[in-house]
């Protein structure tokens, strides 16, 4: 396995080794030692897939401490642009953006940790999106960036393809309105 710092401090992109053949594929999508030795030592407890039609942007969400999330993001099948958001006050990428291109292909996966807020583009017909979770969902804690945030500035890789959104996503603040609590640590 192949884990890659993004210039954001602690989201890591990691590329694990995927065994192929004539029958098929096989790959470890989450082993335990492998990844805490990688510098993950997260304790997931969900998993979450989703399906979604080309154009359909879902994000920018994250949740409020203690609430927060850390994900490990990857794509079963199809393609999407995923992106982070640093919101951790203090820290030297506060309000900077990371993306790449996950693929059913590849098996790339994004580590994404807490104090950051997530989305995705779809980019293929469809695309089933899985991910593990640190911590459940909360509803009170649950908030959205607005993806055509200007200050923003995210190319969702769509080209022509007219984006298809929630009205809550459409509806969440731009960065400089929306409440964060997340701090940067710097151990």
């Amino acid at each position: 396995m192949k884990v890659t710092e993004t210039p954001l401090p602690g989201l890591l992109i990691i590329e694990p080794r995927v065994f192929a053949d004539s029958r098929g594929y096989f790959f470890e999508a989450w082993q335990e030692e492998r990844y805490r030795d990688a510098g993950i030592d997260t304790v997931f407890i969900q998993d979450n897939e989703s399906k979604s039609s080309r154009g359909v942007v879902r994000g920018l969400h994250y949740q409020l401490e203690p609430w927060s999330q850390a994900k490990l993001v990857r794509v079963v099948e199809g393609r999407v642009f995923d992106v982070a958001v640093d919101l951790r006050k203090g820290s030297p990428t506060f309000g900077r953006w990371f993306g790449l291109e996950l693929d059913g292909e590849s098996k790339k996966q994004l580590f994404i940790p807490r104090g950051f807020a997530h989305g995705f583009s779809v980019l293929s017909e469809t695309a089933v999106f899985a991910y593990k979770c640190d911590n459940g969902y909360n509803r009170d804690a649950e908030r959205s960036l607005n993806i055509n945030d200007p200050q923003l500035a995210i190319d969702w890789m769509l080209n022509d393809v007219k984006p298809i959104v929630s009205e809550k996503d459409l509806a969440a603040p731009y960065f400089a309105d929306a409440e964060m609590n997340f701090k940067f640590d710097t151990q």
